[in-house]
């Protein structure tokens, strides 16, 4: 058997296979801000899961920027105690010392759509997600692109002098400008208490297209997958708006790639675990 795991800020999905033809069965529950209880609960649900069959690996993501060793995460801004905790070794310990990769979970989600979504079939995928963060991955020929540290588009300045964001002038990064996070601190809602009709989603996928600019003259994708709740909720920042907004930027400087929403829905980062084994093997 092979686990497949995908720890969010909110939820956690763990999910059973053997075949690696599919992710197979699959428990979700919410992620306990503590990292013990995090692990007890971890431990629990996959022994429920596995019903006393051995395991051969555990591949499987999360949130936040990962330590070079890729056994814990050095920051994170919700689940602040899972900080420089053995998180792959205790994940190990509870499947009796099975081999464990762990992975940033957005670059897994964007591997699983690379592999069985909307960016199946091209060579050079760009996957951002916009979410309660602003996150993205590059695949290259269905692996991971190469990276000391990992990628962190949400952090790139698109308001260096704050005139898009006079209202707080304390906002110059992309996630900070179209992030879910951003527009609870700016509004003080929910985006999806946002009715879709509001001016806003359209300004965001203006903001959003500033950033894709970005991904499409660094990274030079095939195609840019857009997956998070403030891309595919609803309401939401709408394709045809961001794609309109990123082609009038881009001009006929370069070729427009394609742009898509992302279709594996909340499994996204467990069809990147089993994208990972199934090219390993």
């Amino acid at each position: 058997m092979y686990i497949l795991f995908d720890i969010g800020g909110t939820k956690t999905r763990i999910s059973a296979t053997d075949t690696l033809d599919d992710i197979g069965e699959m428990i979700s529950f919410k992620t306990p801000h503590s990292f013990e209880e995090g692990m007890v609960m971890f431990a629990e649900h996959t022994a429920a899961l596995l019903k006393g069959r051995k395991v051969h690996r555990a591949v499987g993501g999360i949130r936040g920027p990962l330590s070079r060793a890729h056994d814990t995460i050095t920051k994170e801004d919700i689940l602040t105690d899972w900080v420089e905790k053995p998180i792959r070794d205790r994940i190990s310990v509870s499947l009796d010392g099975t081999q464990v990769t762990l992975l940033n979970d957005t670059a897994l989600v964007g591997l699983g759509e690379a592999h069985f979504g909307a960016g199946k079939g091209y060579d050079i995928v760009a996957y951002h997600t916009v979410s309660t963060g602003v996150g993205g991955a590059r695949i290259v020929a269905g692996t991971l692109d190469e990276a000391s540290i990992g990628f962190e588009p949400g952090h790139q300045i698109i308001d260096a002098d704050m005139t898009l964001r006079p209202f707080d002038g304390g906002a110059d990064t992309l996630e900070e400008l179209i992030s879910g996070t951003a527009i609870e601190k700016r509004f003080g809602k929910k985006p999806y208490e946002i009715p879709q009709s509001d001016p806003l989603w359209n300004e965001l996928a203006q903001y959003l297209a500033y950033g894709l600019k970005n991904t499409i003259l660094y990274w030079s994708p095939d195609v840019i997958v857009l997956g998070g709740s403030m891309m595919i909720g609803d309401p939401r920042i709408l394709l045809t708006d961001v794609i309109a907004h990123t082609s009038k930027g881009i001009g006929d400087f370069v070729p427009m790639p394609e742009l898509k929403d992302a279709t594996l829905s909340d499994k996204g980062g467990l069809y990147g675990a089993l994208a990972v084994l199934k090219t390993s093997h």
